[in-house]
């Protein structure tokens, strides 16, 4: 694994023909994905700034150009029409000011009106490299670009730690309010939100106070990337705590979970329906973050990184890793989430594949399950053996994955075998396999489990044990890999 200095890490990118040569190289990794967003180059972490402005789907995500390394962060940029297409449109936002001198850091988008806004953590560090997070705005100018503001909407308050940021803007038609939700961490290193309220978007900025959530004042060390949404008359909020080892989640520290309840802006207070679930029971999923602007009140659209802090993973020696989810619609069922990917993935059906054994490099694969212990494992070698293996307890009614039989490992320190429980058994699994990422869908939403996997030319096969059907379907390229900074 490769040491960077700082200075390496946070060099500044003067041009794009400094990563051309960067871009070609990593364009022929056999790991890039078809039907995934991925770094131009170098390192795509948290999605940034998802909303649905004039007819366009605007995605960025943090970027550090020069290689698998966290360091100078920058908004890349890209766009869709359908959730499923997407297009390189360039460099978002980029650390330009004294605020943000060392990072434009996560943050979110909103439309109003005819303008979209963006809100994000600009990193300052002074030259003892002491850091002050700034909360920063943006707004969309006419060549397509966001335009910052002169200075920042207001700064870090000293009654909490240095950890305050990803500003997630949302607005709320009952009180005709703005609200700015920020992770943080209390004095005593406690993981908790801010709250921050204006009836502008770009002044007259006020802290509301912290988010009181019965039952969760000492849940995790840092609260990142948090987001509440009202779907179907319930409120859902999700967060990503740090620094903490949850339940089921093997060595993991960074984690993403959700409770549904009712949250009150008067007192600022989530009362939550039940105990706290996990988003997604995978290796891989973190900073989720949910769209703006989707315009159905019966439904929100996230999207999460594959990928987690501080982990490192098998494309690292090509100077690039990380992507983003498929997008996915959360619905709130009978009380309980349930998330499927958007219904434009499955135009990308490009004919049945046959149910032999082998897997094409994307697909689909749909596996229902007729009752009792059951196993369906990808990529095998031919004889069977090895592989990214699931085994079905039906007594248990918990699903096991297993990835130590893969070529391929990383993170094993963390944790290679993980449970995904299921309260109504397993019935079906929709699975999507791309280059470099794998996501199953159980029971039509019931549960999720997304991870990456670099299997071998020898590992594109598949088995599986049990009452077990299969159909599967190639999958069309659906993302432009084009060098555009």
């Amino acid at each position: 694994m490769r040491e960077w200095s700082r200075d390496e890490r946070y060099r500044v990118l003067q041009s794009a023909d400094e990563i051309k040569d960067l871009h070609e190289k990593i364009s022929k990794s056999v790991y890039r994905q078809l039907y995934h967003v991925q770094p131009v180059t170098g390192l795509s972490s948290d999605p940034n700034g998802f909303t649905y402005h004039k007819g366009v789907w605007h995605l960025f995500y943090q970027w550090c150009p020069w290689g698998a390394v966290h360091g100078l962060k920058y908004w890349y940029h890209v766009t869709s029409e359908d959730l499923v297409h997407w297009k390189n449109a360039g460099v978002g936002l980029k650390p330009d000011r004294d605020y943000d001198n060392k990072g434009t850091h996560s943050g979110s988008a909103i439309s109003a009106g005819d303008d979209l806004y963006f809100f994000y953590t600009g990193n300052h560090r002074d030259e003892n490299w002491v850091r002050t997070p700034w909360t920063c705005a943006a707004i969309l100018g006419a060549d397509g670009n966001p335009e910052k503001l002169p200075e920042p909407l207001f700064g870090p308050r000293d009654d909490y730690s240095e950890h305050q940021r990803d500003p997630k803007v949302i607005y709320n038609e009952e009180k005709d309010m703005y609200y700015i939700l920020i992770g943080a961490q209390t004095l005593d290193k406690k993981g908790t939100i801010l709250i921050y309220k204006s009836k502008e978007l770009l002044s007259g900025w006020s802290f509301a106070g912290q988010l009181n959530v019965p039952g969760y004042e000492s849940f995790g060390g840092m609260w990142e990337c948090p987001y509440i949404v009202n779907i179907s008359g319930k409120d859902l909020l999700i967060f990503s705590p740090q620094y903490t080892k949850l339940p089921g989640r093997a060595e993991s520290t960074n984690h993403n979970v959700y409770l549904i309840g009712t949250m009150d802006y008067d007192t600022l207070t989530f009362t939550p329906d039940s105990d706290y679930q996990y988003l997604d029971f995978g290796f891989d999923f973190y900073a989720a973050q949910g769209a703006s602007n989707v315009g159905d009140p019966e439904k929100a659209i996230l999207i999460g990184w594959i990928g987690l802090p501080d982990n490192h993973y098998c494309t690292e020696p090509e100077d690039w890793e990380g992507s983003m989810s498929l997008p996915r619609e959360l619905r709130i069922v009978d009380g309980k989430l349930i998330q499927t990917p958007v219904s434009a993935v499955y135009g990308l059906r490009d004919g049945e594949a046959p149910a032999d054994g082998t897997l094409p490099a994307a697909c689909e694969i749909e596996v229902a399950f007729g009752g009792g212990d059951a196993d369906f494992n990808l990529f095998t070698k031919a004889d069977g053996t090895g592989g990214f293996t699931m085994h079905y307890d039906a007594a248990k009614g918990v699903c096991t994955f297993d990835k130590t039989g893969m070529t391929n490992r990383c993170n094993e320190h963390v944790g290679e075998v993980l449970d995904m429980p299921l309260a109504n058994g397993l019935k079906k699994l929709d699975i999507f396999v791309d280059r470099s990422s794998v996501e199953y869908f159980a029971n039509d939403g019931e549960a999720t489990f997304t991870a990456h996997s670099y299997p071998t030319a020898e590992e594109f096969h598949y088995t599986a044990c049990g009452d077990v059907q299969v159909k599967i379907w190639k999958l069309k390229a659906s993302v432009k890999d084009d060098f555009v900074v």
